[in-house]
């Protein structure tokens, strides 16, 4: 595995992941629409990766456009909602040949309990309905605390669900996702990302939950007892 692109890179989520993915072992390409901001933060987070815990990071700054013609095969899309669809479009002919790893979760606007499907019945249907069949859409990482990826004094503490329907794309996703010390899981199809998606609103209200005595909780498979 060469190098992956995480566009919207510059935001919480994709820091965490960069940085989970920097310590892998991985070369990581943010991308941004402004490319000085990515390479800023690009720099930022080789600098906190160096003080906090040693790593000699490979993670550099680019466009969006350039971010996702650069990347080998995986391009993980993490930013809001209301960037999706334009986003991708924007990126289509560029994703020729690889595999879009989608991440967004369909949040209601003003509120992060619920959530606001698109007619196809999930982010990650919408986006390969956008792109086409001939590029593999990935759905995964929904339901991880954007401050537990950034915690990296400790292991990210959920599993990982992953849907899509091309296989191949989906064990290329789950080898990336075990290069960070966590279990990926095939949940199925693009259309489970229905369920997925669905989880994070419900654990954020969980987490800021006054009868609840912890925060950036996450979803486990827990196998039967003495297993």
């Amino acid at each position: 595995m060469n190098n992956v692109a995480i566009i919207g890179g510059t935001g919480p989520q994709g820091k965490g992941l960069a940085q989970r993915l920097a310590m892998a072992g991985i070369s990581v390409i943010l991308g941004s629409r402004d490319a000085q901001k990515a390479q800023a933060c690009a720099d930022e987070l080789i600098a906190n990766l160096k003080e906090k815990n040693g790593t000699e990071a490979d993670i550099m700054g680019l466009s969006m456009e350039d971010a996702t013609k650069a990347a080998a095969d995986l391009v993980i899309l993490s930013v809001p909602y209301s960037g999706h669809d334009d986003t991708l479009t924007t990126l289509a002919p560029l994703l020729v040949g690889k595999t879009l790893v989608d991440i967004v979760v369909p949040l209601a606007p003003g509120n992060p309990k619920a959530v606001q499907m698109p007619e196809e019945g999930s982010v990650t249907e919408a986006a390969q309905a956008l792109l086409g069949e001939a590029i593999p859409v990935v759905g995964a990482l929904h339901n991880v605390s954007a401050v537990t990826l950034n915690d990296l004094s400790r292991p990210i503490n959920c599993d990982i669900l992953v849907c899509g329907n091309d296989l191949a794309a989906k064990k290329r996703v789950m080898a990336l996702i075990d290069t960070m010390g966590t279990k990926a899981y095939n949940a199925g199809l693009a259309e489970s990302a229905r369920c997925i998606e669905a989880l994070t609103p419900i654990l954020i209200r969980l987490n800021i939950s006054k009868e609840v005595p912890f925060s950036h909780a996450g979803v486990r498979i827990c196998p039967p007892e003495g297993h």
